[in-house]
């Protein structure tokens, strides 16, 4: 219906060249933010309603313009009105990396190949005009752990503890992260549209939510690729798809260190953030992720540059509940 449409977007449709586009709806989760898919004859966009004050476009716009103009493969920005929060962009089509490999499992490995060497091509490029991805951001984000899963588990857990660990932990990396590479925050399969001939892959990939990018060190990425909270990755893969991006790029021997760190302090994240959707937003879907992400967690605590971290988890989160369980609420 009109009435459910963003205010001024005929007009600014209209001034963008798209006057009388078919308009539908995407279906979303996101709070404030909207899309809409635009058609208009042989034309596809998509629309993104960002509206101020509550959403703001112009992250987007920053990083997306220069995703482009480096060579990766944002969409395209046909038209923006910042002040409205709109803006007219690239339609990538349907063929999201996730869902498109539940139908076409053998494409699995050429699939995170591609995606392993587009964040071979972004960090082989000076890093972005963004901010830096400091250790108060990396506690901030941790912190959602303690702060949100375990209340709704029922722990009572040490906090100044759990945070003294992760700067014991994380404060060996931030030295490699110098001067470091643009890091998207959320690179995975649900991230990730495939590009081609309707129903074909051709190769090309295309990379959507990434308004959030800084700077910061070359594992995170990878760690959001290869440790996916939604999708499934074999160990198997996983360590192939390292191999193949340290064939890639010259990684130093503390590397593999600091992957394990970041993916700790990531998937640490992601749980609380999943414990936050269920107990603050009534989304208990996510609930059904966190063993997954849970398993991933647990390797990564067995490095040895996790042993303060792993230490504090020993002594705060139950055995029997991690091993059972998988960290699962609800």
């Amino acid at each position: 219906m009109t009435s459910e449409l963003p205010a001024g977007l005929h007009e600014f449709l209209q001034q963008a060249g798209w006057e009388g586009a078919q308009i539908a709806p995407l279906p979303g989760d996101a709070s404030f933010r909207r899309y809409f898919r635009i058609r208009r004859n042989d034309d596809r966009a998509m629309l993104m309603d960002a509206p101020p004050p509550h959403e703001d476009p112009r992250p987007f716009l920053h990083v997306g313009k220069w995703l482009t103009a480096n060579g990766l493969r944002a969409p395209a920005i046909y038209a923006e009105d910042a002040n409205r929060g709109l803006v007219l962009i690239e339609d990538f089509g349907h063929d999201r990396m996730r869902d498109w490999l539940d139908d076409h499992p053998a494409e699995e490995r050429r699939a995170y190949a591609d995606a392993i060497c587009a964040l071979v091509k972004l960090h082989k490029r000076p890093p972005g005009p963004f901010e830096s991805y400091a250790l108060e951001t990396y506690l901030r984000e941790v912190s959602l752990f303690p702060d949100w899963f375990c209340p709704a588990a029922g722990l009572k857990v040490d906090g100044m503890g759990f945070l003294a660990a992760w700067r014991e932990v994380l404060g060996p990396l931030l030295l490699r992260q110098q001067p470091g590479v643009t890091v998207l925050r959320d690179y995975h399969a649900e991230n990730i549209m495939l590009l081609g001939p309707k129903g074909g892959y051709s190769g090309e990939q295309g990379i959507i939510d990434f308004q959030d990018a800084l700077v910061g060190h070359p594992a995170y990425d990878i760690v959001s690729l290869l440790q996916d909270a939604r999708r499934d990755v074999s160990q198997g893969l996983e360590g192939d798809m390292l191999d193949l991006y340290r064939s890639r790029i010259e990684t130093g021997v503390d590397f593999d260190a600091d992957y394990a760190r970041l993916g700790a302090q990531r998937n640490a994240k992601i749980v609380g953030i999943f414990a936050r959707l269920w107990k603050r937003d009534s989304k208990s879907r996510y609930l059904t992720m966190i063993p997954r992400v849970w398993e991933a967690m647990e390797r990564d605590l067995a490095h040895p540059a996790l042993e303060p971290v792993a230490r504090w988890f020993d002594a705060n989160v139950p055995k029997e509940m991690r091993a059972a369980h998988g960290g699962k609420l609800g």
